[in-house]
């Protein structure tokens, strides 16, 4: 009987702790807030209709108000959004979902906010969604084609000059400033992507200094970098090791991108300290990759005009990095048409100016190599020993 009396206190007591524990489970299911999601943006054309769809974690448990708020409008027609649709969405009791109707009325674009009085919804912190009335549903099909086209050739023009290097055993021709202004704006570039792409502490800081803006570092973004790194060091590996000719660094290089890392290293000291922000450091890290790109051509054009010779210097680089700018411009030009929003292109003079730059470079290269310096049929030309003793005195070797 004794036996049987301790089983039932036992029973009891377990039932009880079951008890509790659905009560206080129930407690955090009533207070937890369901995160609400939506879909991001939509495209559609004039008279279309499409639905933003509003989708919460789980059922409400009443009826909850969203209040949409227009914050960015871009559209050629003055007192009229390029898009129809109701400042109010209602996630009825019991339900997770609801549909708002989108209609096209003219080309542009909006940027809404998203807020909610309810207690019962959690928003993320990029609280926006984006309406794009555009002309045309092939062309932003073209456009992303575009994009995957231009990364491509991009990404793949790193390889012709290192295959180049070791199937000559040489680097003789390759100009040593060029290499290292460029390994200096990949890095720049890469803690740029990285820091927007991954830090939430400088994702923040964007939200806070462009609201309406949306971060302009994506994932491929980040892979392209960290590719042109690993690729630009493989080049500089190779410098050590294979024929180099007697071609160094110069003096006004060296100085150059001495000043240049020694300002960013006292800089890092002033963001430590709380003076600026992390994303103002790494914005410089992107001035920086822009100030490279204007003068990281000079010297091969000029070292090729001293030999009279494009050999050792890649043309396949030359032609994939002509390809992958053309087709960058090209999508500008296309999106700008597509949105009517040509401040894609002449709203941001320093990117488009640096694309064109660029291309000019490629075009020079290719006379040089096709026109001017036609390659010799038979091997490789070296330097000249004039030359070679002229930039053993120009500047700093790699070693």
């Amino acid at each position: 009987m004794h036996r049987s009396l301790h089983n039932t206190v036992v029973i009891v007591i377990l039932l009880l702790n079951v008890q509790s524990f659905q009560t206080a489970q129930s407690s955090v299911n009533d207070n937890a807030k369901a995160l609400l999601s939506w879909t991001s943006s939509i495209n559609l054309l004039i008279d279309e209709i499409k639905n933003i769809t509003f989708v919460a974690s789980c059922n409400l448990t009443d009826d909850a108000i969203l209040l949409l708020n227009v914050s960015h409008v871009h559209t050629s027609k003055k007192n009229e959004l390029p898009a129809n649709f109701t400042h109010q969405v209602n996630l009825a009791n019991n339900t997770n979902s609801a549909a708002l109707p989108v209609k096209g009325v003219a080309v542009g674009q909006i940027v809404v906010k998203v807020n909610t009085s309810t207690d019962q919804l959690s928003l993320p912190s990029d609280n926006k969604f984006r309406i794009y009335v555009v002309h045309s549903h092939t062309l932003v099909i073209v456009n992303t084609v575009i994009g995957w086209l231009y990364f491509v050739a991009w990404s793949v023009s790193f390889y012709p000059q290192t295959i180049l290097n070791y199937q000559r055993k040489s680097v003789v021709g390759l100009n040593f400033d060029y290499i290292v202004y460029n390994i200096t704006g990949f890095l720049a570039y890469g803690f740029y992507n990285i820091g927007l792409f991954w830090i939430p502490v400088v994702k923040e800081e964007y939200l806070k200094m462009y609201p309406d803006g949306v971060n302009p570092v994506q994932a491929n973004d980040v892979f392209f970098t960290l590719h042109a790194v690993v690729l630009t060091a493989i080049v500089i590996m190779q410098c050590f090791i294979y024929e180099r000719g007697g071609q160094k660094v110069s003096i006004i290089a060296t100085v150059l991108l001495s000043l240049a890392w020694t300002a960013m290293f006292v800089l890092l000291f002033v963001a430590v300290a709380g003076k600026i922000t992390w994303l103002v450091y790494l914005m410089v890290f992107s001035y920086l990759k822009l100030g490279v790109t204007l003068i990281k051509y000079i010297p091969q054009v000029y070292m090729n005009f001293r030999r009279k010779s494009t050999e050792g210097w890649s043309i396949g680089n030359v032609l994939l990095d002509f390809t992958g700018g053309s087709l960058s411009i090209l999508q500008m030009f296309l999106q700008s048409y597509n949105n009517d929003e040509w401040d894609l292109v002449f709203g941001d003079p320093t990117k488009f100016g640096l694309g064109v730059f660029s291309i000019f470079f490629d075009i020079v290269f290719m006379i040089q190599h096709y026109v001017l310096y036609r390659p010799r049929k038979n091997g490789f030309e070296i330097l000249a020993p004039d030359i070679v003793t002229a930039e053993e005195s120009s500047g700093k070797c790699f070693s």
